[in-house]
């Protein structure tokens, strides 16, 4: 009875300062209600702030995403960053369309203000790339974009970013919660009401103006092409570039084409869920395009689909990565290529044979984007950073440019993306990615299998021995402690097996490769039947180990 009560004084004094009539309404009625189990589910704790900032279901309560946790959260910010010494240092806020964004975004200008920082705010929902590129244009000292971007309808977040325009790391964000913590009640933190500069259209345009530097001059601009947004905010940006650059207008995916925080054509907008593309690939089959195009709802990830055998396939994002990696060598870039530890090493290949320098980093740009020299990064999960000067980022609009031109170029030479992914498997061996992820409503699932996995490794999969288990959370020489679980297995066919929790999603994440040996383009065929046979098998035996 003591712990109910307690839960209800503590339900109460928040419900007294919250400042958004909607989940204050919300937490009165479960408080009247005496609903002591969703009470207790969002009074367990509070949501921490790490190195994706925040990210969580909009709702009433410290474990939920509302006005009161994103004050406190501006406060900690704005306070880490005048202990840093960028007191009057100039912080730049954006903020895509989703239930709520344009609130956590004003409160934000304001608590920077109030704190004695300065504040600028993007001119409206725009696409996440464009705030990583405002930060370093507009010689900030942090930028924060207000964004889930393709989790389900009632999610938002908070991504922080740092002066030099990447991502927060360690122990930057450890720092960052700390201030958090150390902010009392909300009537303590100022909050002007003006005071902030809403910035005009300018920084768009000159986000639009860098993107030449994406494109080689007079190359080939004819690719026609299908474009989704799915529901987000990236149509009006990506029209603009195209036209820009010459290429033929994008034919829109009308149903998905302007924002709505409901997403009502998907499950989830995320074109890597099933059934999210459907629309996109009906529209294609009525005008016939040469490419469909998408983005994820802030703009940052960039999918691509080619027909096949009269139907539409989504490229991998491993092929995606691997096509805009060959143009670029055969475009002349210099630099250090780079990707994530759970991308294909199809990328180390090509880096090698064109000379060029290779890294890889633990997952997320973050780190990534941290690569010294960093010429060309990209992410399995659909994410690519073509343009490390102009945004320090994944950018799905620069990464559509990227492959408009590649697929021109491949055009005007009677050839696809597809023809340009048989060259690599010849040239470097076919490289078969695949991924076994649950989603979970309960997160003790995934630590469940993290924990049985580590408690008892399998020593084989498919039938091939398991010769080297690492467990992540010990680092390794080139890597930092992570939790993860990466596997090397015996044979020809250089299979690996890296799992991994979801860092931005209820998700037990398994990524698979196998590289099959390719002489000549005459064995591709039996070649990708006999990689696929292998990942399936390695899938079934690890759902075992797993336990899920």
């Amino acid at each position: 009875m003591q712990e109910q009560d307690d839960l209800i004084t503590r339900a109460q004094a928040w419900l007294a300062e919250d400042p958004d009539p909607e989940t204050a309404a919300e937490l009165a009625a479960l408080i009247e209600a005496g609903d002591t189990a969703e009470l207790a589910d969002r009074f367990s704790g509070t949501l921490q702030f790490g190195t994706a900032g925040l990210r969580g279901e909009i709702g009433a309560g410290p474990m939920r995403m509302n006005r009161s946790v994103v004050i406190r959260a501006a406060a900690g910010l704005a306070a880490y960053l005048k202990a840093q010494g960028h007191d009057g240092g100039l912080v730049v806020v954006g903020y895509d369309a989703r239930y709520k964004s344009a609130d956590f975004a004003r409160d934000t200008a304001a608590v920077m203000t109030g704190a004695g920082l300065r504040a600028a705010v993007l001119p409206r929902p725009l696409p996440t790339p464009v705030l990583a590129y405002a930060i370093r244009h507009l010689g900030a000292v942090a930028g924060i974009e207000v964004t889930a971007s393709h989790n389900p309808p009632r999610d938002n977040g908070y991504k922080v970013y740092l002066g030099d325009g990447s991502q927060i790391v360690s122990p930057a964000d450890a720092e960052i919660a700390a201030q958090i913590a150390r902010v009392g009640t909300l009537a303590s933190v100022p909050r002007p009401a003006d005071g902030w500069l809403q910035l005009d259209e300018e920084v768009l345009e000159a986000y639009l103006a860098r993107t030449d530097a994406v494109l080689t001059p007079g190359s080939a601009r004819g690719v026609r092409s299908v474009y989704t947004a799915m529901h987000g905010v990236g149509k009006d940006v990506v029209m603009a570039a195209f036209a820009r650059h010459g290429f033929p207008e994008p034919v829109l995916v009308a149903e998905q084409a302007e924002p709505d925080p409901a997403f009502p054509t998907v499950a989830f907008p995320n074109p890597e869920e099933p059934g999210a593309m459907d629309l996109a690939f009906a529209k294609a089959a009525e005008v016939r395009p040469d490419i469909v195009i998408a983005n994820d709802p802030d703009a940052d990830r960039c999918a691509v689909a080619v027909p096949d055998g009269g139907g539409w396939r989504m490229l991998r994002g491993d092929e995606v990565g691997a096509l805009l990696a060959a143009h670029l060598v055969r475009k002349g870039a210099r630099g250090v290529f780079a990707e994530s530890i759970v991308s294909s090493s199809l990328l180390g290949r090509i880096a090698e044979a064109a000379g060029v320098g290779y890294e890889e980093t633990l997952t997320g740009f973050k780190w990534i984007a941290r690569v010294e020299g960093l010429r060309y990064g990209y992410e399995e999960a659909l994410g690519y950073c073509v343009d490390p000067e102009g945004v320090r980022d994944k950018d799905g609009v620069t990464a559509a440019l990227l492959v408009a031109e590649l697929a021109s170029e491949l055009k005007e030479q009677g050839r696809g993306l597809t023809d340009l992914l048989d060259d690599l498997a010849v040239a470097h061996g076919l490289h078969a990615t695949d991924q076994l992820s649950v989603r979970v409503s309960d997160l003790s699932v995934i630590a469940s299998a993290m924990a049985a996995l580590r408690a008892e490794p399998p020593t084989s999969l498919a039938g091939l021995r398991v010769v080297s288990a690492e467990d992540l959370t010990r680092g390794t020489e080139t890597l930092p402690p992570t939790d993860g679980l990466r596997y090397y297995l015996d044979g020809a066919y250089k299979a690996r097996v890296i799992v991994r929790p979801s860092g931005t999603e209820p998700k037990l994440k398994c990524y698979l490769e196998v590289v099959v040996p390719v002489g000549e383009a005459a064995e591709l065929a039996p070649a990708r039947a006999r990689g696929q046979e292998i990942l399936d098998a390695i899938k079934k035996d690890l759902a075992v180990a797993a336990g899920i």
